[in-house]
């Protein structure tokens, strides 16, 4: 073995074992030629900077300046301006607001479930939630028994006992799924949907158990749908720990009765903004890369997981790009859109504001500020194994995973018009302990695991803006 010039292998063995001291350092300097490439020096300077850079100080400025960003609400627009400003300041080039219509849903008083005796006194006071989108009760709340089921299907066959009830959907998250986003989308149909199917069987009001695997007095509000030939009904969320109880009630053969109010109402649709700013390309300029989050956010809680911490990937990985002087080949576009939560209208609006322009490809991140992996995405065998290359380069820190589905609900409208789609995907067994409640603070973000993110996102757009081929087939 030739040591005056170490293999690769050897001298990271050697700068493993190196222990530093006082009196001095031994340092093992392993020319750059022999163990990274460009992409490898790329991706190492920009998630090293990233780890000392800015996103958590711009989630926690977001969620200071803006909480709860509804679609529609002063807070909203207050992120518009934070948007457009945080832009400017880091550089990016052709800042915007681009209108979007966006629905205006308001909670008013805070809601009331009473549990009630067989004399309609009060014995206990319940923790619930309404759901976005949902009509107010009449003023004196509505009354009446529970019926608890765990299925649309259960509903159907139980249907004569559901008029004049609530109905109540006590399907919990699968706890044993691996993947929480999996679990949340076999629960998320009864808060989608309860209203119109407790309404179909007759039902006066529909009880929805939170989308949480968590159990505590926190219910997590979230969209829910009518529709146009159904009669209209109110509904909301009650925490896990209420929904327990209930549960257990009606096992030992109790009656349970509740009067709930609520006083929302959904008001005519106002103008908003998706924020917008580039990173102009070279030769390839005309083609687009659009990285973004949503800038709305439920009004429980400050919005920091879902989706702050999205927009604060999002200009933390602009900020680093336009720092480095990075000379990219394609336009990188930042999009902060609007009204996710309720509507999509900004990401719809997006697409049909830009259907003159080619977008190679899109990255989302919408799924919190945990330890990033990786990203998943919608790339066919033609283009997958070109994109698992350019990803391992974040290998080192564990995010080098490239996996088959992927993209985001912002996004998704490009995906019709060829583009490659990309989601950042995290450990999500904590994400949903926060999502769309009270929890859902800035403390609940990890600064590093933010940061992380950030710099994964900005590895990976630079790859795609760098890419050789023009052709967006998948």
């Amino acid at each position: 073995m030739n040591l005056a010039r170490p293999s690769p292998i050897f001298a990271v063995l050697l700068a493993s074992f190196a222990i530093p001291s006082c009196a001095s350092r031994v340092a093992v300097v392993v020319p750059e030629s022999d163990v990274a490439s460009p992409r490898d020096v790329r991706a190492r300077q920009l998630v090293e900077a990233a780890l000392e850079g800015e996103a958590y100080t711009m989630l926690k400025d977001l969620c200071a300046t803006a909480p709860a960003r509804l679609s529609g609400s002063p807070n909203a627009q207050r992120a518009v301006e934070w948007g457009l400003a945080t832009m400017r300041r880091i550089g990016l080039e052709n800042v915007r607001a681009e209108p979007v219509m966006v629905p205006h849903w308001v909670r008013g008083e805070p809601e009331r479930c009473e549990l009630l005796d067989d004399s309609d006194r009060v014995v206990e006071e319940l923790q619930i939630l309404a759901l976005g989108g949902s009509d107010a009760t009449d003023p004196g709340g509505v009354v009446a028994d529970v019926m608890m089921v765990r299925s649309f299907e259960e509903l159907q066959q139980r249907a004569a006992e559901a008029r004049g009830r609530i109905v109540f959907f006590n399907r919990p998250m699968p706890k044993i799924l691996a993947n929480t986003f999996r679990a949340y989308g076999q629960a998320v149909p009864q808060r989608a949907n309860g209203a119109v199917e407790a309404s179909k069987a007759g039902g006066v009001f529909a009880l929805v158990r939170s989308m949480t695997t968590r159990i505590d007095d926190n219910p997590h509000t979230g969209a829910m749908n009518y529709a146009g030939d159904v009669p209209r009904i109110p509904t909301a969320a009650i925490s896990t720990l209420d929904a327990d109880a209930i549960a257990a009630r009606i096992a030992r053969g109790e009656r349970v009765r509740l009067r709930i109010t609520l006083h929302c109402a959904t008001l005519p649709d106002v103008e908003s903004a998706n924020v917008v700013g580039e990173i102009p390309g070279g030769e390839l300029g005309r083609e687009i890369v659009v990285v973004g989050g949503h800038l709305d956010s439920w009004d429980a809680g400050q919005g920091a997981q879902d989706d702050g911490a999205g927009i604060a990937h999002t200009l933390e990985a602009a900020r680093l790009l336009v720092a480095s002087g990075a000379r990219l080949r394609r336009t990188i576009r930042f999009v902060l859109f609007m009204n996710e939560e309720n509507g999509l209208r900004g990401g719809l609006g997006y697409r049909d504001a830009h259907l003159d322009e080619t977008h190679f490809a899109a990255i989302e991140s919408d799924a919190g500020g945990d330890v990033p992996l990786g990203f998943g995405t919608n790339a066919t065998d033609l283009r997958f194994e070109e994109l698992r290359a350019a990803v391992r380069a974040l290998e080192p820190w564990g995010m080098g995973a490239l996996t088959p589905g992927g993209g985001g609900a912002d996004i998704g409208p490009l995906a019709e018009r060829g583009a490659l789609m990309f989601g950042l995907s995290v450990i999500s067994h904590r994400y949903f302990d926060y999502h769309h409640s009270v929890l859902d603070h800035v403390d609940s973000v990890n600064e590093r695991a933010l940061a992380l993110g950030a710099g994964a996102i900005a590895v990976l757009a630079a790859e795609l803006a760098d890419l050789g081929s023009s052709a967006p087939a998948r």
